[in-house]
């Protein structure tokens, strides 16, 4: 079979805002799944995404410390919806890191925190 990239995970503290967060940026997660200790959603192309509570992360292993660490690129369908989505996104509360511009690579790109810091990029070819 080989080794293949299967799972890309976040740990969080607060599992209802990761997911609401996460919802805005149209991952399609059951409302339930706010009261679990570990969620996956499968992408289109078989990828999964996952998030486990710290509490789920310290039941084996207590010494983990948690770290805000990059969270993904999101392409978007155009500059403007780059615009769109970032405004969506810090007037719903969450925190702005780095308003949409025109990046010097050919891209309209923003960056926003999701509610464990972690950075989320947003984009669209010019």
């Amino acid at each position: 079979m080989g080794v293949r990239l299967d799972l890309v995970g976040l740990v969080v503290r607060d599992m209802r805002a990761s997911l609401a967060f996460y919802r805005r940026l149209g991952f399609s997660i059951p409302r339930e799944a706010d009261l679990e200790g570990h969620v996956e959603v499968t992408l289109p192309g078989g990828l999964r995404f996952a998030w486990d509570t710290l509490e789920v992360i310290h039941s084996f292993d207590p010494q983990f410390e948690l770290h805000p660490r990059p969270a993904g690129a999101f392409l978007c369908g155009s500059p403007g919806e780059v615009d769109r989505v970032y405004a969506e996104l810090v007037g719903a509360g969450y925190r702005g890191h780095k308003p949409p511009w025109d990046a010097f690579w050919g891209q309209r790109y923003a960056q926003v925190k999701d509610p464990d810091g972690n950075t989320v990029d947003l984009f669209a070819p010019l």
